[in-house]
Formats: structure tokens, sequence, C-alpha cells
């Protein structure tokens, strides 16, 4: 196997859980060159991976809306580069259209996709004339990882690698030093998966009683309301200002504890090895969580969010703190499998 193309397009949550599988084909296949085929606003995360050789990155929105000569060279651009190699496989881990197109126009002897039953989107079928094998019984992103190690022939260590090398900030973003910081990325993509705004207070003012640096992340105006409502009710937080991705992954390296929903921020803390407590609420924790025994857990499950003392006791045992504020709700902080 000499080089190697991984289709996984979007997004920053299933971006991070996929770098494993560049290190588990690193491992079966170490003079493989493996490239990686994703939507431009994502090449960056990607990129701080240094197992991946090449990364293509494809404008996904200007295929959709192209209004101009240099849209159409971008893409022109994009199409040339895919087509530029030719594989000994192409493994689209996504599913869905507009990834079965990328692995139909790379060039390569095999393309493998998940079997019609197991696709986001049935029609994506086209794209492949090799499938893997149907949908392991496991999360997601130990599933993405055993469908490549099977269909490809090899074996992986079930402790995942993410390999992630951040590069130098390019600007002083005021980090705190000599004080443990906790982010709480309050902030979500769907209303349904957020935690109230009082919980988050709750879990502020009993960090702070211990020593913490409260920072509150906002990606938009409206989050940017939302964690300064928090801040109010929690005089001693921090308002971050507006970061970029790269910036605000510095501050959660930079950071002890990290508590976030199922967003793919707090995704990256754990693949940064922060201590991570990720709170679910409208989706599958069995399914979509992370896990690292005593340094990250998974709480709440879908329409069954965690309450304060809940996430408290999974605070404390990725911390390694004794269970006293939350004695008696430890059982709650089980990581997800």
């Amino acid at each position: 196997m000499k080089r190697i193309l991984i289709v996984k397009v979007t997004s920053l949550g299933d971006i991070v859980e996929t770098l494993p599988v560049v290190s588990d084909l690193r491992c079966a296949f170490p003079s493989a060159k493996i490239d990686w085929a994703a939507d431009a606003a994502f090449a960056d995360i990607i990129r701080w991976n240094p197992g991946v050789d090449r990364v293509l990155s494809a404008p996904l929105r200007k295929f959709k809306r192209a209004r101009n000569w240099n849209d159409l060279k971008e893409i022109g651009a994009s199409i040339g580069e895919l087509r530029a190699e030719k594989y000994d496989a192409i493994v689209d881990i996504h599913g869905m259209y507009k990834s079965a197109i990328i692995a139909f126009m790379a060039r390569g002897k095999q393309r493998f996709g998940y079997l019609n039953q197991d696709l986001g989107e049935r029609g994506a079928a086209f794209a492949y004339n090799r499938r893997f094998g149907p949908r392991p019984h496991t999360d997601a992103w130990r599933g993405m990882r055993m469908s490549v190690a099977d269909a490809l022939g090899y074996r992986f260590d079930e402790t995942p690698d993410y390999n992630v090398r951040l590069p130098a900030p390019t600007r002083d973003l005021g980090i705190p030093r000599g004080k443990p910081t906790a982010m709480l990325f309050h902030a979500t993509s769907a209303d349904i998966k957020k935690w109230p705004k009082e919980n988050w207070a709750e879990v502020g003012r009993w960090l702070i009683e211990r020593g913490y640096t409260i920072a509150l992340p906002w990606g938009t105006e409206r989050e940017q309301g939302e964690a300064q409502a928090i801040a109010a009710l929690l005089p001693d937080a921090r308002v971050l200002p507006k970061l970029t991705v790269e910036e605000c992954a510095h501050w959660i390296e930079a950071s002890e504890l990290v508590i976030g929903a199922d967003t793919g921020l707090v995704h990256l803390a754990h693949a940064l090895q922060k201590c991570t407590v990720m709170l679910f609420a409208a989706t599958s924790r069995e399914h979509f969580g992370v896990s690292a025994p005593g340094r990250s857990v998974s709480v709440g499950d879908q329409s069954a969010p965690p309450d304060v003392q809940q996430v408290l006791a999974s605070m404390q045992s990725v911390l390694g703190m004794p269970a006293d504020a939350a004695d008696g709700q430890a059982e709650y902080g089980v990581p997800a499998r």
C-alpha cells in the first residue's frame, strides 16, 4: 500500500475524531503516503497532524453557489489537485453525497464506502467499488477505525493516537499563568443541546472556590451574549474575546479542565488530552461520547441532560479529586463506551 486517501469532509468534531485513523494507517503501512480530502474550513485542523502528507481542501460551499470566475478557478484547482495522484485505496468514512463525489473524482484502484444501510445518504453508493463490512456495534469513532482496519487488513491499538501538534501562536492570547483555568463551552449549534445558564454559573462558582479561573469562549454575537449572561451570574468569570479555532485550541491546551456540550471544540480538548467533561442532552452519549479513564468522561444522554451534581461528580473524577460536593453521584460519571 503506497498511497491512501482519507475522505472525511466535515465537521469539526468528526474531523478531530478521525485523526486516530491516520496513526492506525501509519502503523500498518509505515512508508505509505497518506492524504486527506476535506472541506477547506477544516483543513488547518488536519494539518496539525504530522502524519498527513497532503491535505486536499475542497471549497465545498463554492461548489453549491459559485458566483464568479475566481470561484470557478478555485473549484477547478481543487479538482486538479485531487486528481494529481493515483491511490491504492480511497476510504470514504463520511458516507454522504459530498464525500462520495470527492471519492469518485479521485483516481484510485479501490474506493471503499459504507454498505447502503450505513450510508448517511443512500445515493452516495454510486462512488464505490468496494464496501466496508457491516457497521460495528461500538461508538462512532471506534467504528470508523474498525471499518478502515477491516477493509485494508490490519489491526489497531485500542488507545487512539490523535497526534495533534499545534503551531506556535501568532500573537499574545492573554492566557493566565500560575493559576488553573477551566473553560466552559456553553455554546452549541442547536438550542436543544444547551445547558441552563444557572447550571453553568453553579459549576463555575464551585470551580472558583477551588482556585480556578473561569474562561467563557464564544463564536457568534448570540453566543457572546450568552457568555455575558453567565458572567453576570458569575462575576469572577472571564468572557474571552473572539478567537479563531487555532487560538481557542491554544487556550484549551493551556487549561486544566474543559467542560462543554457535544461540540467540536470539546472533542478537540479530548484529543489534546485535557481533563474533559462532555455534556449530552440531545444526542447519544454511547454513540458520540468521549472516554479516557481518569481523564475524559461523558455525562447525560439523549433527552436526559445531566444535573449539576452529575457534572460536579464527573469533574471530580477526571481531576482525581475526592467526591465531596457531588458525593453519591459518581455513578453518573461512567465513561461512554
